[in-house]
């Protein structure tokens, strides 16, 4: 375990490879994952590695440009950080191998589906092969020949599949260009004998390589090259800021390189003279199995449609008061309402802008999007309000990363609508989730909120775990409509008592809250934290709760991500207990209860425990006022803190072992039993 010494910290990176390797053990539960599903895992934990090496790895590597004695004062080792990064990473690799080995392939053959090689091809597969390759790629197959000499090289695209291609005469490479996305990865080769034959595309272009060049081909081996994500431009405003990042887009394809992955049985003289061809260094080559871009097996085709593969189906189910209202306004107005994703549907949100865009005394729409959907439901209906001669205002974050094209392409198009589209501040992220609708009621204007933990993305509620509040409570939706005045630059600073507004008030009303459990421990008296999250990085605020547990307060917290903080040491945090579910769902709700004397107080919105949440970006989270809903979001954290069949026990050493089952206890599984809950509830 590396760990900061001084702060008791550990490793934000290092920590975050350690929940790569929760998804891995869901690709290994053969008892409780259906095939299907486990694939997904690997293929989730691949994507997942190509984020971490674009982003992460390459921020490390940044810092080897800092000056020498600037980073030995700040205690900056990145050089060794990232060679601790590597080791283990190999390690995973080879887990990874072993999983699809030795388990996924024995797998699908048990139900008559043949993963087949080139190697494996019969006449028959082989003339299938013929058909498709002529029929799809003969004559697009990009392809060039280079000498691995000094001042020779090619540029390799970032995230893109090839063969480097060695030759009997040893004296040049050859690149082909894998032409792959999700939908034409694997191809059929047809049913035979009971069973059914899927290839990979790579391997039609391996059976076919030597067609391709006039050299004799002495070995075929797949690599991937990553670059970094990061887009490095200068600040600017609002439109402008957002022209920029949309025309530096093209950078990603020309960043840094951070990892070659490449075939690991390429002999190691032919990868040192790929590596310098591609100008790459040692600590860039990452060996790894024969195929690489796993993240395509969310889409592996199952020629049987055997549904015992997948996951059962779930259907939504039904909010007892939202599903019978014909008008969103008057239900919320009498009573605020709480969803919950992916267990219900997200048409509730999309209901209401529908009815807010087409009722004559809707007056204000506004909006934070963060990650815009494809083309649904809510863009529908904010444009056909904008039609109406609604005032819609829509803030878009044009530094979401990886969606930054798509943002901006949606607020262009809401632009040209005549919407108000408000694009990001130079030095700060909108990763709030809220909506605001004004409407005129008896001559006055009454407003109406959405808070909420998750994107207003309709695709991602379905695999996505978080929660939404619908209220018209007046002095939250007063300080929602501050929050919108900030971003539409009328404030400055938005005065707020309710709600919990990063990077105003978030941190010192959170550090007042702990502080006050401490303050009830030292007196003899109850005192306990219970708080859900993605990540906990914030040095002070895990201080603050090192100095908590130290007092007596009783902090059992949920982390699906990394963590930097180190629980269960004696003297320092023993009173702190963490765990962190990987399961179905992605877990994505974050929900803070402090016991507060035994009147507890909830908090629910969009902030991790991470400087960036608390500090650097635009964040809200809602207190629960209701009592009906401070009982419903409480059983359902208290459900997550009982899982003893998908939590793992975070501690010291890092071993993400499985929550022991106590005799005579039943086991809980929290993504199902809050489901189950919610069903007998509604």
């Amino acid at each position: 375990m590396e760990t900061d010494q001084s702060r008791h910290l550990k490793h934000r990176d290092l920590n975050w490879l350690s929940f790569n390797e929760r998804v891995l053990q869901e690709a290994e539960d053969r008892e409780r994952n259906p095939l299907y599903e486990r694939m997904k895992f690997l293929a989730i934990y691949s994507s997942n590695l190509d984020e971490y090496f674009r982003v992460r790895v390459s921020q490390l590597r940044q810092m080897k440009r800092i000056e020498k004695s600037i980073r030995k004062k700040l205690s900056l080792q990145p050089n060794k950080t990232v060679k601790k990064i590597l080791a283990r990473v190999k390690e995973q690799q080879e887990r990874f191998g072993t999983i699809f080995k030795d388990q996924i392939i024995p797998d699908l053959a048990k139900n008559n589906i043949r993963l087949v090689s080139d190697t494996d091809f019969t006449s028959v597969h082989g003339d299938l092969a013929d058909i498709w390759y002529t029929t799809h790629l003969k004559n697009t197959l990009e392809t060039k020949l280079v000498v691995p000499s000094k001042g020779n090289s090619i540029f390799i695209e970032n995230q893109t599949l090839y063969f480097c291609v060695t030759f009997e005469d040893d004296k040049q490479f050859g690149f082909v260009k894998i032409p792959t996305d999700s939908n034409s990865r694997f191809v059929d080769l047809g049913r035979h004998q009971g069973n059914y034959y899927i290839t990979f595309i790579d391997d039609i272009i391996r059976y076919k390589v030597q067609s391709l060049f006039d050299h004799t081909v002495k070995g075929v081996y797949e690599m991937k090259l990553s670059r970094d994500a990061e887009l490095y431009i200068d600040d600017e405003l609002d439109g402008i800021l957002a022209e920029r990042i949309y025309k530096s887009l093209e950078q990603r394809q020309e960043g840094q390189p951070t990892r070659l992955l490449y075939d690991s049985a390429m002999p190691k003289d032919e990868a040192k003279k790929l590596r310098k061809l591609l100008n790459l260094g040692k600590i860039d080559m990452m060996p790894g199995g024969r195929y690489h871009n796993f993240n395509d097996f969310f889409k592996f085709p199952d020629p049987t449609e055997n549904p015992e593969l997948h996951y059962a189906e779930k259907p939504f189910i039904p909010h007892k008061v939202l599903e019978k209202s014909k008008d969103y306004f008057k239900t919320i107005r009498a009573k605020d309402q709480l969803v919950h994703f992916p267990f219900m549907t997200f048409n509730y949100i999309e209901r209401l802008v529908e009815q807010a865009s087409t009722d004559p005394d809707v007056t204000h729409i506004k909006i934070s999007l963060y990650r815009v959907a494809d083309e649904s439901v809510l863009t529908t209906a904010l444009l056909q309000a904008i039609d109406n001669g609604k005032d819609v205002t829509i803030f878009i974050e044009a530094k979401a990363r990886f969606d930054e094209e798509n943002n901006i392409s949606w607020g262009r198009k809401f632009e040209d609508k005549g919407g108000r589209v408000i694009y990001s501040y130079p030095r700060i992220k909108v990763h709030s989730k809220i909506l605001m609708i004004i409407r005129n009621e008896d001559d006055k204007a009454r407003r109406y909120a959405y808070i909420g933990t998750g994107n207003f993305n309709g695709e991602t509620s379905k695999i996505y775990c978080d929660h939404g509040l619908f209220t018209a409570h007046p002095k939250i939706t007063k300080e929602i409509h501050r929050v919108f005045r900030v971003l539409e630059g009328e404030l400055i600073i938005p005065r707020n008592k309710h709600l919990l507004i990063s990077p105003f008030t978030t941190r010192r009303i959170f550090e007042k809250l702990i502080q006050q459990e401490i303050d009830t421990a030292l007196e003899g008296k109850p005192a306990a934290i219970t708080a859900k999250m993605n990540s906990l990085e914030d040095p002070d605020i895990i201080a603050l709760l090192y100095k908590a547990s130290q007092a007596g307060v009783k902090i059992r917290l949920i982390v699906r991500g990394f963590t930097c903080l180190i629980p269960g040491v004696e003297g320092l945090s023993e009173h702190i207990e963490m765990t962190s579910i990987v399961d179905r769902y992605l877990e994505h709700g974050r929900i803070y209860l402090f016991h507060n004397g035994g009147d507890e107080q909830m908090f629910m919105g969009s902030a991790d425990w991470m400087t960036r949440n608390l500090d650097r970006r635009i964040e809200v989270l809602t207190p629960i006022y209701d009592e009906d809903l401070f009982k419903e979001l409480r059983a359902i954290l208290l459900i997550q803190l009982q899982d003893n069949v998908k939590a793992r026990l975070q501690d010291a050493e890092e071993t993400n072992t499985y929550v022991p089952q106590k005799p005579g206890e039943s086991a809980i599984r929290s993504q199902y039993a809050i489901y189950d809950f919610l069903k007998a509830k509604n």
